[in-house]
């Protein structure tokens, strides 16, 4: 699902096509009470919501054809009736209405982000916890890796085995790296490693300076004292790590409906793709091949083969309109859809501006 315009969503209700209007608003009712409480609905409930009024006889009939349609299912006998994920995703695709965010909410959602006095890691990682606050879902941010010329890099010590790496970057962006290093560092060795690559900056980006400097040390190894070679490989092991840095908060709100994705191993293994490099490329993948937000329910991503997940993603965009970022949020099929899309939008495009 696009977003029709970059400011406002839809608000009027067109059915898809070949499904007439009782059909449409059985299916939106049934969605709806899923969304909401997990729990399937019968016809006789359904009698009593439906304006115009339908007889509970006339909707087991309507519900028979849904289900053949492959949009509805029982859970079990003579129980009401849930939809199928191709039933949410007609639902999505022609059914929800998306309601704009309020003033105070996007005053929230600014106050939240504002990037002054932190990193822009630090940004990320609150966006995230956002998503994940306003979804009741997983959020997730992805920042690629930042292709900036260095300008400097400084090595500090935190304590034993712990060095913060200050890298400044040409375009004056500022980020903060805690690598793990080898017990009984001497400050010499710090130094000696800042000094070492800073004389090869140049204009150099992060990955051609770790191509460069790698390099260089398997030719000339023994000019460089043991432990400050292990400070500048770790250091730059840890720039050049492919893919960019991926923000995931609020992974325990997968588990509160453990019927929805029905096995723990499921919701593990998730968790494992959340970790990979190749789960990381793809969301922004997904993100470079839409204009707007997206909603992916089951395997439509092709991200995760599973039933029982939605994901929602949107580009992050800086004002030439180049990617910077990808915004969305995971969690069970019943997500609020017509909540959840208007936020991802906009924290997406305030993201955009601050990492631009």
């Amino acid at each position: 699902m696009m977003r029709p315009d970059p400011h406002t969503f839809r608000t009027t209700t067109s059915f898809p096509h070949g499904l007439g209007d009782r059909e449409a608003a059985i299916l939106r009712e049934i969605v709806e009470e899923y969304v909401e409480t997990g729990e399937p609905i019968g016809s006789r409930t359904l009698s009593q919501r439906l304006q115009p009024s339908l007889s509970p006889a006339t909707i087991r009939n309507v519900m028979a054809d849904l289900a053949q349609a492959g949009l509805l299912f029982s859970p079990h006998t003579s129980a009401g009736r849930l939809p199928t994920e191709k039933g949410v995703r007609l639902f999505v695709d022609g059914l929800v209405q998306f309601g704009a965010l309020g003033d105070e909410e996007r005053a929230n959602i600014d106050s939240r982000l504002e990037i002054r006095g932190r990193s822009y890691q630090e940004t990320l990682a609150e966006a995230s916890l956002l998503l994940s606050g306003l979804s009741s879902a997983a959020g997730l941010v992805l920042a690629p890796k930042s292709d900036a010329a260095l300008k400097h890099i400084e090595f500090v010590a935190l304590g034993p085995g712990r060095v913060l790496v200050i890298l400044v970057g040409a375009d004056g962006q500022v980020e903060n790296r805690v690598i793990e290093t080898p017990p009984g560092l001497p400050v010499s060795a710090l130094v000696e490693a800042g000094n070492y690559l800073n004389a090869r900056l140049g204009d150099l980006t992060l990955t051609n300076l770790r191509q460069r400097v790698l390099s260089e040390m398997d030719a000339s190894r023994h000019e460089l004292d043991a432990l400050t070679a292990a400070v500048i490989e770790s250091g730059l092991a840890t720039w050049g790590a492919d893919g960019g840095t991926l923000f995931v908060r609020g992974q325990g709100k997968l588990l509160a409906d453990i019927t929805e994705i029905e096995r723990l191993t499921t919701i593990r293994m998730l968790f494992d793709r959340l970790e990979t490099q190749e789960t990381m490329l793809q969301l922004l993948q997904l993100a470079d091949a839409s204009e707007g937000v997206r909603i992916y329910i089951g395997s439509d991503s092709g991200m995760f083969g599973m039933s029982g997940v939605s994901m929602i993603v949107a580009p992050a965009r800086n004002e030439a309109q180049k990617i910077v970022g990808a915004i969305g949020v995971i969690g069970p099929t019943r997500l609020n859809y017509g909540r959840i899309v208007p936020v991802v939008d906009y924290t997406a495009r305030m993201i955009g501006r601050l990492l631009g």
